[in-house]
This record gives structure tokens, C-alpha cells and sequence, in this order.
């Protein structure tokens, strides 16, 4: 590819194009097939039908029930419904509720959390390790009388490391504590099965592993106490209500059934294009460090720090030259702070700023990652040249 044409994505965690069989599948509903699922004609009925068909896909692949898959509009909403809605089913029982998350959190969570703090609600925000871990013992030390759930997530999306989830659901079931997980940056990318996993609650986005945009679930074991957070109608057993959106609907139950089918083989190839890129970046940029490179990750994540420049300059310069990936989380696009999760990780500031994330995909190709590593160092000696604090790098 030309140089001056080339466009290669490395920003699956931000987001991910829909495959062609997922718009296939939508074409119908947003043309003829426009029923309100919820009426009694015809038109209705056949798209009732379908919201069933696409609720088995995505109980099948976390193996659920479908019954404990309540749609909604993404990762955010299906955070704000658990936590909120547990908080609010069993504020009767226990006044004071604890709940227990980490520190890494997404901000759907953190910022949920704090929200409820506001309202007599108190939380213990987990440390991490060095390499980006929860430690299974501060968790166990943080429960009290008091506690009524904890929210992990099973992989970051700025480093990629997966979470103990199941030594996690091991702790605090048997106390009768609920676990919600945001599963938003694992599927699609790790097997995630709920019974394994030995969870309660757990959170999903579609467009994160090449379904569209708007469309996300809540699993909700079956007898978790739970209860709507917002008023409305009947639709998603009252915890959702709304007109359902079909199309979105559809193309997330394609989704989970592509991603069912391919993800080893998917997996496996584009893990041996990260340490390609990872083995490059190490053996060409002086000073370099891989974030959460000890720990167990997602096989499509690479976050590096690169000392004396900032990422968003290293970003935007790889941009101009046809690479498109992220400095930090897509949720945080336009907040100057560092980011929370390498600070939690234990780099400073100015370490936390040089950061950059590059999340590969199933487009991804070695040529990709090839021409990324041709490029890559002449970029960071150019910036590292005109950094003001490149004699710290």
C-alpha cells in the first residue's frame, strides 16, 4: 500500500466496523420489517420472533439462559441498571449498603459508584498491582456485614488485563454478596461463560466485537435481587423499558454467533500479531515499557509508555501518517488528567501521559503490524528531538 493511502486501525478497544454478515442481517429490519414488537398485528408478531432468536444468540454465547438477557442500549446502561438496581432492591434489607469495585474501573462504573456514595452508599475502591491486577486478598479484606456487591471488570480496556473473576466469585457468592463484571472488553475476545465464571450480573456492548453501535446486554442471573431504575413500560421484564430496537437487536445476535464460530482461531492469529508488535516496539524504541506486560491479557492489547513524550503527540502524528489508535480510553478523549488506571498501576504523571494504546482486530494483517514497526521509532526520536522534557527519555 502507498504510503500516502495507507489507512490501518489499531483502535478495536474504542471500537470495531460491523462485519458484513451483521449489516446483512439488519438490512431487512430497517427497511420492510419495522414492526413494534410489542403489537398483536402481524408486523409485530414476526419481529417479536426475532428479538427471541437474537436473545438465544447471546445467552449461547456467555452460556446463559435467554431469559436472563436483558437488552439494552450498551456497556453504560447495563453498569448503571446492575449496580443501581441491586443497590435499590436491597436498600429495604440493608440500609447502609457496602459495595466493593477497583480502581481501574470504567467510568460507567467508577462514576456510578460515586454517584451512589452521594446517597448513603459506601464502596471500597480496590488497589491494583504493579502489572494492572486485583489482588484476590485486598477484595477479601474490604467485605463486611454490610457488603451487597462487587463490581469487577474481567478485562481492562486500556492495558488488557484479565481480572481473577472466578477466584473473585469464589470469595464473595458464598457470603451471599452479589458479583457484577463488566464483560464489555472480553467478548469476542476470551470465552466468557457465566456459569464458569460464577457470576451474577455481567455487562456487554455489541460494537466492541463488530456489531453495531447502541445495542449492549445485562445478564441477570436468574433470582439476583433486582429492580428497575427507570419507569416505563413492560418491555426487557421492566428493567429496560422502551421499544426495542430491532435492527441493533438482530445484528447483536449475529455478533455473538460469528464470534461464537471464529473467536480461537481469530484469537489465537491476532495474539501472535501483538507480540510482533510488541517484540518490535521493545527491540527499536530505547526505554519503552509495555503496561501490564507481566500480567495475563486480552490477546489484542498492547499498551506502552514511551518516556519524554506525550501519547496524544505520538497519536496524533501516527494519524497523519495513516495509523489510527488511542492515547488512553476512547471515554477519556479530551480530559488532560493521566489516566486513572496507570496511575493506579503506579506510573507517575508524566509516565502515565506518554502512554498509548494500540488494539488490534480481525482486519489487522502482519503487514499491518509490519509498516506500524517501520514507522513507529522514526516518530518517537522525532517528538522525543523536540520534547521539552527529552532529557528524561
Amino acid at each position: 500500500m502507498d504510503d500516502q493511502n495507507r489507512r490501518v486501525y489499531f483502535d478495536h478497544n474504542a471500537t470495531t466496523y460491523m462485519r458484513e454478515e451483521v449489516i446483512e442481517a439488519m438490512l431487512p429490519f430497517l427497511r420492510t420489517r419495522f414492526g413494534n414488537a410489542s403489537s398483536l398485528h402481524f408486523f409485530g408478531q414476526e419481529n417479536r420472533g426475532v428479538i427471541d432468536e437474537a436473545r438465544e444468540q447471546v445467552a449461547s454465547f456467555i452460556g446463559a439462559e435467554p431469559a436472563e438477557v436483558i437488552f439494552t442500549s450498551g456497556g453504560t446502561e447495563s453498569d448503571n441498571i446492575a449496580i443501581r438496581g441491586v443497590v435499590k432492591a436491597i436498600r429495604d434489607k440493608v440500609p447502609a449498603p457496602h459495595l466493593v469495585t477497583s480502581s481501574i474501573e470504567h467510568p460507567a462504573v467508577l462514576r456510578t459508584c460515586e454517584s451512589l456514595e452521594k446517597n448513603g452508599v459506601s464502596v471500597t475502591y480496590l488497589p491494583c498491582r504493579r502489572d494492572g491486577s486485583v489482588d484476590v486478598s485486598d477484595l477479601e479484606s474490604a467485605l463486611n456485614g454490610n457488603t451487597v456487591l462487587a463490581s469487577i471488570m474481567i478485562s481492562n480496556n486500556e492495558t488488557g488485563v484479565i481480572q481473577p473473576i472466578r477466584e473473585i466469585s469464589e470469595i464473595v457468592r458464598p457470603r451471599g454478596i452479589i458479583l457484577h463484571v463488566d464483560a464489555v472488553q472480553g467478548m469476542g475476545k476470551i470465552p466468557v461463560d457465566v456459569g464458569r465464571l460464577g457470576v451474577d450480573l455481567l455487562s456487554i456492548s455489541a460494537h466492541k466485537f463488530y456489531g453495531p453501535k447502541g445495542i449492549g446486554a445485562l445478564y441477570v442471573r436468574r433470582g439476583t435481587p433486582i429492580q428497575p431504575v427507570y419507569t416505563g413500560g413492560h418491555q426487557e421484564e421492566g428493567l429496560r423499558p422502551g421499544t426495542e430496537n430491532i435492527p441493533a437487536i438482530v445484528g447483536f445476535g449475529e455478533a455473538c454467533r460469528l464470534s461464537a464460530e471464529h473467536l480461537d482461531d481469530e484469537m489465537s492469529r491476532i495474539g501472535r500479531l501483538r507480540d510482533r508488535l510488541q517484540e518490535g516496539i521493545l527491540d527499536n524504541v530505547p526505554k519503552v515499557h509495555i503496561n501490564g506486560g507481566e500480567a495475563t491479557r486480552v490477546p489484542n492489547t498492547c499498551n506502552v509508555t514511551v518516556p519524554g513524550i506525550e501519547g496524544e503527540a505520538i497519536s496524533l502524528n501516527l494519524s497523519m501518517l495513516g495509523f489510527a489508535l488511542s492515547s488512553g480510553s476512547a471515554c477519556a478523549t479530551g480530559d488532560p488528567e493521566p489516566s486513572h488506571v496507570l496511575k493506579a498501576m503506579g506510573l507517575d504523571p508524566v509516565e502515565a501521559q506518554g502512554a498509548l494504546r494500540i488494539s488490534l482486530g480481525i482486519c489487522n494483517t502482519e503487514e499491518d503490524v509490519e509498516a506500524f514497526l517501520e514507522t513507529f521509532p522514526g516518530v518517537v526520536r522525532r517528538l522525543r528531538d523536540l520534547s521539552p522534557i527529552r532529557g528524561e527519555s
